[in-house]
């Protein structure tokens, strides 16, 4: 299909988008890559009166170290990510999760900022972001605000971003010392997530010291396995102790129902993976 008519903007700085953004009011979308965007688009899901383009903006490009954490710009492809020594050396599972984003031609020209602006409860980043505490950084109007991963996601493609805002960088604290996997479980190559889950595990002395669990496809935001965690934490780094503690991976998850498997397959998955992805992390 052909989208409905739009303005179309194309700034060359941050001040200039969120400018645009204000201008444009509520109806203004922002494209980064545009691979999801584009289709939504097309089939006309989605009908801005206002198209701002990012893709300029040469500030929102790019990693950089900043002490406990490395920030990744927004427009920063997933291909650059991927290949990124800082995002290698300190948030390894951002990498792994970005691996099984879409395919090479996807990751050419999707970004990661976008990845996560968008906010399908299918899509990979959201999950990791939460696992890792990250932070969002968020420009707009007023300036600069940062905002927990786990309260930047509100809906189903939905943000905790105004219609002024624009998502600027990601803070992801380095995890040194750390064990990391990400688990995925899809139909096909390049398909979105049926159920994902994101771990990362520090172990000390054979015991699990401290574990993070993210969930990617279970509810319409990506959810942290809080049940999970709290049942590893302190516990032996051992097959068994990680089988019980992954059958607390339902807590807080609310799957939907669809073509691809019921809410009670949902459910069976996240258990499943997430004894693998804590396994993997763990070093078993």
């Amino acid at each position: 299909m052909i989208p409905a008519a739009f303005e179309y903007v194309r700034p060359d700085s941050v001040e200039e988008a969120v400018s645009a953004l204000r201008q444009a009011g509520e109806d203004a979308k922002v494209i980064g890559g545009g691979q999801s965007l584009v289709p939504m688009l097309r089939l006309r899901l989605a009908l801005p009166t206002t198209l701002v383009d990012l893709g300029r903006i040469e500030e929102l490009r790019g990693v950089r170290d900043d002490g406990d954490a490395i920030v990744i710009g927004a427009m920063t492809t997933h291909h650059d990510v991927l290949g990124d020594a800082l995002v290698q050396r300190y948030a390894p599972l951002v990498a792994q999760a970005t691996e099984t984003v879409g395919d090479r031609q996807v990751r050419n020209l999707g970004t990661f900022g976008g990845s996560l602006a968008h906010a399908d409860p299918a899509g990979d980043l959201p999950a990791v972001a939460v696992a890792l505490d990250a932070q969002m950084v968020v420009a707009g109007s007023s300036g600069r605000r940062t905002v927990p991963a786990a309260d930047f996601f509100v809906d189903y493609l939905t943000t905790v971003l105004e219609p002024d805002e624009l998502l600027a960088e990601v803070r992801v604290p380095k995890l040194d010392g750390w064990g990391v996997h990400y688990e995925k479980f899809h139909q096909t190559a390049q398909a979105w997530a049926i159920v994902g889950v994101a771990a990362a595990v520090r172990r000390s002395n054979g015991s699990i010291a401290e574990a993070r669990v993210g969930l990617t496809n279970v509810a319409s935001v990506p959810v942290r396995g809080r049940a999970v965690e709290a049942a590893l934490a302190g516990g032996e780094a051992s097959a068994g102790a990680i089988a019980s503690a992954a059958e607390q991976a339902g807590e807080g998850t609310s799957p939907s129902t669809d073509l691809t498997g019921s809410a009670e397959y949902r459910q069976h998955l996240s258990r499943v993976l997430t004894r693998r992805a804590v396994s993997a992390a763990a070093g078993l």
